[in-house]
C-alpha cells in the first residue's frame, strides 16, 4: 500500500530542493507520483519551492480531479508515462537552465541530446531524445512521450525543459540533476570533449547493467 501522505511530503521536499538549486524558477515545472488509486501532481502555476502537502492535486484513475488545488496542465503527459510503464513511480519536469540552453544552441543528436560524457550520465540517465517544440500542455507532446515511455528514462522538450521518470520521485529528480549537470559540462567545454569510447560503454553495461 502506497503511503499517500509520505508521497505528498516527498513531492514538497524534492520541489524545494530543485527550486533551491535553480533548476526551476517562478511557477515553472511540475512533479507527479503514482498512487494505488490514481496520481498526485503539483498544482497548475505552483512554485515548486513553496509547495504544501495538502495543496498537491489528487487525480483518480479516470483522470478526474479529486482533491487539492487544480492539477498541472501537463497531467496528460504524465499519465502517458504511467499508463505505459508500470515501473514508474514518479515524474519530474523542470525548466533547467543548461538543458534549455542546449536546445537553443543545438543538441548533439535528436535521438541523444548529449553524447555519453561521464559514467554516471550513462548509468543513471541514458539516452534522452529531443521532442520538437510544441506549446506547453500540447497533446502532441503527450502522444510522442507515450511512444518512448518504455525505452528511455526521459525526454527533452525543446525550449521548455526535461521530463524524467523513475521508480520514485526522488530517483527521478536525481536523474534529472545528473542530466542538467552533464549539459552544463558540455556547454562550458571548449573544445568539446570526446564521448566515452565503445570499450568504456561496454564495460559500464557489463559491470553495472547500464543501458546505452
Amino acid at each position: 500500500m502506497i503511503d499517500e501522505n509520505a508521497l505528498r511530503q516527498e513531492i514538497c521536499e524534492v520541489g524545494r530542493l530543485l527550486y533551491g538549486r535553480g533548476y526551476t524558477v517562478g511557477s515553472a515545472g511540475n512533479i507527479s507520483a503514482r498512487l494505488d488509486d490514481g496520481w498526485l501532481i503539483t498544482p497548475t502555476d505552483a512554485c515548486l519551492g513553496r509547495l504544501h502537502p495538502e495543496s498537491i492535486a489528487k487525480v483518480n484513475l479516470a483522470g478526474e480531479w479529486v482533491s487539492g488545488d487544480k492539477p498541472s496542465k501537463t497531467l496528460a503527459l504524465h499519465r502517458q508515462v504511467y499508463d505505459r510503464n508500470p515501473g514508474v513511480g514518479g515524474v519530474v519536469h523542470t525548466h533547467s537552465t543548461h538543458l534549455v540552453a542546449l536546445t537553443l544552441a543545438g543538441v548533439w543528436h535528436e535521438d541523444d541530446i548529449l553524447p555519453p560524457l561521464t559514467p554516471y550520465q550513462v548509468m543513471k540517465v541514458g539516452h534522452i531524445p529531443l521532442i520538437a517544440y510544441e506549446r506547453p500542455g500540447s497533446p502532441n507532446v503527450a502522444d510522442r512521450v507515450a511512444q518512448l515511455a518504455n525505452s528511455v528514462r526521459g525526454v527533452m522538450l525543446e525550449r521548455l525543459g526535461p521530463v524524467v521518470w523513475e521508480s520514485s520521485v526522488s530517483k527521478a529528480s536525481y536523474a534529472l540533476e545528473e542530466l542538467e549537470e552533464t549539459a552544463r559540462l558540455w556547454l562550458m567545454s571548449h573544445p568539446k570533449p570526446a564521448p566515452l569510447d565503445q570499450a568504456a560503454l561496454d564495460e559500464l553495461r557489463d559491470v553495472f547493467g547500464a543501458q546505452w
